[in-house]
């Protein structure tokens, strides 16, 4: 299964222009010195941050990415015209590595940031630089250098404010759905979401804050298992993480372990994740509807006590985005916490 934000591309700089080997020839000047020009510099790969784009799903169709050879030199100290540069868009947040060196090439951070990837091959040289007292009329000229080529591993970090995260199923994708106008796919088998889905959430105004729906996570996910890696980097950068539990899942088995679960994998893949701000969402409390004020209240206390004396989550909210039952009060808190990290 391709994971659609993560990419391989193929980039090669232009071939510089070989220098040109010439001399000048004009009446009554017959003997002139060597005039051959120097190449043009072979066209440079760039990758260019868009904020137009969320995903590297165009990557799929995209596997190879050239820069235009430079033409080479003339007589008459003619210097080559260079290649063009070669610049392609991609998500901010996208890391790019050398997939044969596993070397960090860098990082797009920022809208219309440029990063070489791929740099174009050097001139070559005309004879009119290899003229000496010695040697008055050299034959010597340089070809040009070939430009870089280098395949390329791209992986995309989600850029967002908030991570939702949790198990397959349990209510991420439609939580999103019902906050933003994001239009996730939805369904009742896991793995419905196979990218990030972005949302804004806007809470007055002059408010807002962006929203990544996080694929599901799988026990074993932190060594790797199902799409782990993939999924568990995208909340690298989240200033908020919620996690979110199905309050009766229909697999039967306890949320509380089903927390557990979650927790271990997020702490295995990286203790700085697992210090990140955390808030536990219990979700779907429309399947209580038809339960007592009193038995709601009570499983609403049990489950309070258990995850206080087990787990570490800053808040707890019980929500269903079905009837949007606390789910503005969470949105209100959620920027009011945002508001207060920019202001420290």
């Amino acid at each position: 299964m391709k994971f659609v934000d993560e990419a391989s591309l193929t980039v090669q700089g232009g071939k510089g222009g070989d220098g040109s080997r010439s001399f000048r020839r004009e009446k009554f000047i017959p003997f002139g010195g060597p005039n051959g020009g120097d190449g043009g510099t072979g066209g440079s790969v760039y990758l260019k941050g868009d904020s137009g784009l969320n995903t590297l799903v165009d990557f799929r169709y995209i596997r190879r990415v050239m820069a235009e050879h430079a033409d080479c030199g003339h007589g008459n100290q003619m210097t080559g015209c260079d290649g063009k540069d070669k610049v392609v868009r991609v998500p901010i947040g996208t890391v790019v590595w050398d997939e044969a060196t596993e070397e960090w090439i860098g990082e797009v951070t920022e809208h219309e940031q440029l990063l070489l990837v791929a740099k174009g091959g050097a001139r070559g040289l005309g004879n009119m630089h290899f003229k000496s007292s010695v040697n008055r009329a050299p034959t010597k000229c340089t070809l040009g250098k070939p430009g870089d080529t280098r395949v390329l591993r791209l992986e995309l970090k989600v850029l967002a404010d908030v991570g939702l995260l949790g198990l397959p199923n349990a209510g991420k994708s439609t939580f999103l759905s019902v906050i933003s106008a994001a239009k996730p796919k939805i369904a009742d088998y896991p793995f419905t979401t196979l990218h990030p889905n972005l949302g804004v959430v806007r809470v007055g105004e002059n408010s807002s804050f962006v929203v990544a729906d996080i694929p599901g996570v799988i026990e074993g996910a932190s060594e790797g298992l199902g799409l782990g890696h993939a999924f568990l980097k995208h909340i690298s950068r989240n200033r908020v993480i919620l996690h979110l539990v199905d309050i009766l899942p229909e697999t039967e088995t306890d949320p509380l372990e089903n927390i557990a679960v979650v927790e271990n994998e997020l702490s295995s893949y990286s203790l700085e994740l697992y210090e990140k701000p955390r808030w536990l969402i219990f979700t779907k409390m429309d399947k209580l509807i038809g339960t007592s004020e009193e038995a709601k209240q009570e499983l609403v206390e049990r489950l309070t006590s258990a995850v206080n004396s087990k787990h570490r989550f800053e808040r707890i909210f019980f929500i269903s985005a079905l009837t949007q039952e606390s789910v503005q009060t969470l949105c209100q808190q959620i920027m009011q916490q945002l508001v207060f990290q920019t202001e420290i």
